[in-house]
Parts: structure tokens; sequence; C-alpha cells
């Protein structure tokens, strides 16, 4: 992952848009739109005969399910069409898409995959107060779980998805091994199955490195990032535990690759599970995406799923990353902001029906979760552990948290917690380092 670049990245952006800002003749960035004629304007492009086109930008790639959703909107409603612009979702992808918002490219509508990335485009006005809006209640369409995404108690973007992530199985690996499909689970007891399940000199887990470091944000989001004190809380017992439970992995077991090799070599996480090499796989609800997709990735084994492992040893505080994701957002200097919040409510409430074909379940009530699981299992039913895949997408009901810490403190935590899987570092300077650093960070943010 490319980490450095985005603070560096975002102050280049920052010292644009200061630009823009003296050359712009002021305004409040609005567009002109209120609540009550969001429908007026769109239905005034139907009865002149105009044409809108909208461009809506997002990272999963067109062919898995945004293309469709896309030709079924622009068949229904010629007077406003909608182009789907694809980004990657890393630090390049991003920076790619604050870039073109800044420097006034057609961007409409686009996805967030964090509260992090969400914070930062509001603060840079990049992203429209949705509370204008008067016609669409989100609290009461996604429930609970949505007010995760509210930005200083407001709404700048829709949340769509159910999000779970969990731990993928090669359920025949499993049986050939004698182990049940975990439900309720710690770390160590997954390391015991990576052990039992390792083959030769072949892995027994592996993980996406989106997911990566979410056991430290599991016990952090409850236990606080900061002390009653205010000073940093990365050296809390189980952010220690997570580090010296995956170097032992990694370097004694030999269970999970070495992080710089894994690194180095971008190695394809997905491609290595699904080909049956390792049996474990630490990912989110997009590997879907590709467990479908027997033409490039042919498998001869069923999937089962289990609940991401905690680190402690009770249940009883547990909570793990999910709930609600792909929050979508108006641009703030979108000209088409009535015709994009139409759009939206449609795809929230069932449009995005397609989508569920690469895992991203519609989060909203009013859409039908019947055409949704059609799109996700297709024909591939019977190649799925269904029990456990109904546990992990609907049933789970451990609380859930959306990441949300400031991503200059992420890529600093990172930086550290390298050098320790690299050896670079001990455990105790890793530690050490993370703290003084998160605590200078504070500093220069009170």
């Amino acid at each position: 992952m490319k980490k450095k670049g985005w603070v560096a990245g975002w102050t280049a952006l920052v010292l644009i848009m200061g630009l823009l800002a003296g050359c712009s003749g002021g305004g409040d960035g609005s567009g002109g739109n209120t609540s009550g004629k969001a429908g007026e304007q769109a239905d005034g492009n139907a009865k002149t005969g105009n044409t809108v086109t909208l461009k809506m930008w997002g990272g999963v790639p067109p062919e898995a399910g945004p293309q469709q959703v896309i030709d079924a909107w622009n068949k229904e409603h010629p007077d406003i069409q909608v182009e789907y612009v694809r980004f990657v979702n890393d630090d390049d992808g991003n920076l790619k898409l604050d870039t073109a918002m800044i420097t006034g490219q057609d961007v409409d509508l686009f996805v967030n995959y964090s509260i992090s990335q969400a914070s930062k485009r509001v603060e840079s006005n990049l992203a429209l107060d949705l509370s204008q809006f008067s016609d669409y209640n989100i609290d009461e369409k996604m429930g609970a779980d949505a007010e995760s995404w509210k930005i200083d108690g407001k709404y700048y973007g829709m949340p769509t998805t159910k999000s779970p992530f969990f731990i993928a199985l090669n359920k025949d690996a499993l049986d050939a091994a004698g182990l049940p499909v975990p439900k309720d689970w710690t770390w160590d007891e997954l390391r015991e199955y990576a052990k039992k399940l390792k083959a030769g000199s072949n892995y027994g887990f592996i993980q996406n490195m989106e997911p990566f470091v979410d056991p430290i944000d599991s016990v952090l989001s409850q236990e606080g990032y900061t002390k009653p004190d205010g000073t940093s809380n990365l050296d809390h017992p189980l952010v220690k535990k997570w580090l010296e439970t995956l170097d032992i992995m990694m370097k004694e077991d030999k269970t999970t690759p070495p992080l710089g090799e894994q690194l180095t070599s971008k190695m394809p996480v997905e491609q290595v599970f699904l080909s049956g090499e390792v049996p474990m796989l630490n990912i989110g609800a997009w590997l879907l995406r590709s467990s479908n997709n027997f033409t490039d990735f042919p498998r001869d084994f069923k999937i089962a799923f289990a609940q991401v492992p905690r680190l402690a040893d009770s249940a009883d505080n547990y909570v793990t990353r999910g709930g609600l994701g792909d929050y979508i957002s108006i641009n703030a200097k979108s000209k088409h902001q009535a015709e994009a919040w139409e759009f939206l409510k449609w795809y929230a409430d069932g449009g995005m029906a397609p989508m569920a074909a690469g895992g991203r379940l519609p989060a909203s009530k009013d859409a039908n979760q019947e055409d949704a699981l059609t799109s996700l299992l297709g024909d591939k039913k019977d190649t799925y552990d269904l029990e456990s895949l109904m546990y992990v997408m609907f049933e789970d009901k451990t609380p859930t948290y959306v990441r949300s810490l400031p991503q200059e403190v992420m890529d600093m935590r990172a930086q550290e917690y390298e050098k320790f899987f690299l050896g670079a570092q001990s455990l105790d300077q890793t530690i050490q380092a993370m703290v003084t650093r998160h605590n200078d960070f504070l500093k220069q943010n009170k």
C-alpha cells in the first residue's frame, strides 16, 4: 500500500483549493439547490426535453454490478443519464478522485469507502450536506448503524450497503482436518486453526491488507484511542497482543506470510485463496465478486464463512468492523445536485440490487432482499456453505463499528508496525514510537 503519499497529496490539494477559492466568485457551493426544489428541478428536465448527464465515481469495476445498475436507470430515465467512472480504492485512486473534484472536473456522485475519506472531503467542502433534502429519512431507511456515518451530526452521504467483514474458509480443507466452522472465536484459536490447516510449505492463513489492522480498531473503538488523561492509548495491552500474535504466526509458525513478502510481491490474496493454495482469508464481502467468477477464478471447493476473531478472551464487549458501507456523496460543486439526489434515492432503495453479485447487499429496508440474494449467489449457490454465509451476512448480532481514525494516525501507525514486522525495531520500540507520534499528533490538533 502506498500510504506515505496520502498526507503529501492532501497538502497539495489544500494549496490548489486555496488558489481556486481566490479565483471563484464566492458562494456556498450549494449549487443553488434547496430541499423543496430537488424533485421540481428533476421533473423540469423531463418537461423541457433537456438531458442531464451525471458522472458517478466508484471503486467497483463496472462489470461487477455498476454498469448493470447504470443501464437500468438510464433505460427508465432518458432525461437523466448516468455515466460510471471507476477509480481504484487505494491512496492513488482516492487522490485522483479528490483532484478531479477540486479542479472542477465532472464528478456528481462519488463513493467513500471509509469515514476517514469522507471526513477529509467534508473538511474540504467537497461533499454536500444532505440535510437540505427533506423527502428521504436515512435513519429510518438504513437503521441504527447509519448513525456511525454522521459527520458533525449530519449526513454528507448515504450509506447504501451492508458491509460485513469475515474470515473466508475452505470448507473442504476444514472437513479434512476435522475442524468445525467457527462462529465465536479468538485470534489464539485462529492461530491453532492455521497450524492445523498448513500444508507443506503453504500458509494456513492470509489477509487482505484493507482489514489487516481491524483487530486494533475493534478494541480501541470501544476502549478509546486516547486515555482519560487525553494521551495515546496505542499501548493498550491488546495492541501488543495483536502485534505479538501475528509476528509469531509469520516467523515461528510460518502459517501466514511475512508482511514484507506480502507487500513487495503485492500478493493477490483472493486468487491465492480461491486456487485452494491457502485455506483461510481475512477479507470483506467483495470476495464474492471473485468467488462467483469461475472463469477467472475456477475452484473445486465449497466456501464457508466465520466472524473475524477477537483479541480479548471475553465476547461481552466485542465489536466487529462492518455495519454499513459504500457511503455515496453528492459533490458540493455539482451543477446537477437535484438530479443526483433523485438517482441516489433510487439506487439505495433497490436500484443497486445488481451490486449484490459482488457481495454488496442493499442496506435500505425498502430494497428487495430476495432480488439481492439472487444476484449475490446466482447459479453458484451450491458452492457455498449457506448456513455460515447467512450468519455473517444477516444473523450475526455482534455490534459493529466504522473505522473513524484520522488518516494521518492510520498512516503513522502503519509505518511503525511495518518496521516491527520487518524486523527493523523491537516490539517495545514499536509501541513507544506509535504512542509518541500519536501524542504529537494530538498536541498539534487540539
